[in-house]
């Protein structure tokens, strides 16, 4: 048997008024994710641990199987992995957005989702300015700065704390000193960056500075294929998840028009996964879009993501001959624009069906047959 999941990130929320008191994704019009629902089986899944912050990294790898409590470290080694950068055991890697302050607030958390062109170039001057440090473009906003003999520092996402002043939010402990040097070197190199004065003469937001979080020291998983005698790849265009599935031994499989945003290319990552599958025996397809129009706040672009999600779902399912499943990785509502950690919904496809469920929603899951499980059981359910 094979298997493909499809993690819709962010794709749960509430329900909203304007969507006449329905969540987006029962508002979106999703016909593949409801046959998935009412040809199979449904339930909830807690993917967030007790004691961890709501974010993608802890979310996606429990799911994936790996428990947080024993694996993890920071999201930002996560992503230097699948940068390709080496850490030493004595580094300290933290994921370094590039964002946007005006007035001591944090305006934009993605710098107005600069290109990964434009944040290369604005790295690119940067190390020069910071020798003592490494820091790496990555994909648009999402990039890495790494200390060496690092002590870590207690940090915030950047997309925790839109709107809010950043004062009491700096890195605090250990690194902090050379973080908040590092954060207003970026202030002055990119004052004056040619990057930045087209994109003020475009009428986009520019890149004020950086924002380093969630670092950790170089984590050690044991292999997928040996923890479930599977082959394994994954499919994302987004570093952290690409960083999970180096540590876990997965083939890591890049995707042409892939982009980690709303205009990602969904059918070319629905071809790919269906091409991987032919030598894999498990495909984990991740689509970053509906989690981005959560931070967004835009309800019109998240429904939209999820309708291009079921797309992506029903091409696999008139395709593939196999188990499939869907969920989100965590919620990701409008009202607050960030992650919550309340259990999400899934439905599993091609291992028979309950009967209890016709749509697929938070609120209908709530009745599937398979109750509500913790993230790090998932696989070991699925693959039963």
């Amino acid at each position: 048997m094979k298997y493909i999941v499809v993690l819709s990130d962010g794709m749960a929320d509430e329900p909203i008024a304007e969507l006449g008191n329905k969540t987006p994704l029962e508002y979106a019009k999703t016909p593949n994710m409801d046959r998935m629902a009412r040809e199979g089986t449904c339930g909830m899944l807690k993917t967030i641990p007790d004691g961890f912050e709501p974010g993608s990294d802890i979310a996606n790898m429990a799911v994936i199987g790996y428990a947080p409590e024993k694996y993890y470290t920071g999201r930002g080694p996560l992503e230097a992995l699948s940068m390709g950068v080496d850490l030493a055991p004595d580094d300290v890697a933290y994921r370094c957005n590039l964002v946007t302050i005006a007035e001591n607030r944090m305006a934009d958390f993605s710098a107005g989702h600069i290109s990964s062109a434009e944040g290369s170039d604005l790295f690119a001057s940067l190390q020069q300015a910071l020798p003592e440090v490494m820091v790496r473009a990555g994909v648009s906003y999402r990039n890495l700065l790494v200390v060496h003999g690092g002590k870590g520092a207690a940090t915030t996402p950047p997309h925790d704390i839109v709107g809010q002043g950043i004062a009491s939010f700096l890195p605090e402990g250990g690194d902090a000193e050379l973080l908040h040097h590092c954060m207003e070197t970026s202030r002055k190199v990119f004052d004056n960056h040619p990057v930045n004065g087209a994109r003020i003469k475009a009428g986009k937001r520019p890149a004020t500075g950086i924002w380093p979080w969630s670092g950790g020291h170089k984590p050690a998983f044991p292999s997928f294929e040996k923890k479930y005698r599977k082959k394994g790849g994954i499919i994302s265009a987004v570093d952290l998840l690409n960083g999970i599935g180096r540590c876990a031994g997965m083939e890591v499989i890049t995707v042409p028009g892939a982009t980690g945003y709303l205009d990602t290319d969904y059918n070319a990552k629905a071809r790919y996964a269906l091409d991987a599958i032919r030598h894999l025996d498990f495909v984990y397809l991740h689509i970053e879009a509906p989690d981005e129009a959560g931070h967004m706040g835009s309800v019109v672009e998240k429904v939209r993501a999820i309708e291009n999600v079921d797309g992506v779902v029903g091409t696999i399912l008139d395709e593939f001959e196999g188990v499939v499943a869907v969920l989100p990785d965590h919620p990701t509502p409008i009202r607050i624009k960030t992650h919550s950690r309340d259990p999400v919904p899934f439905a599993v496809w091609g291992k028979g069906t309950d009967g209890k469920t016709t749509v697929y929603s938070e609120k209908d899951a709530r009745l599937g047959s398979a109750g509500t499980k913790n993230a790090t059981d998932f696989l070991d359910y699925l693959f039963s």
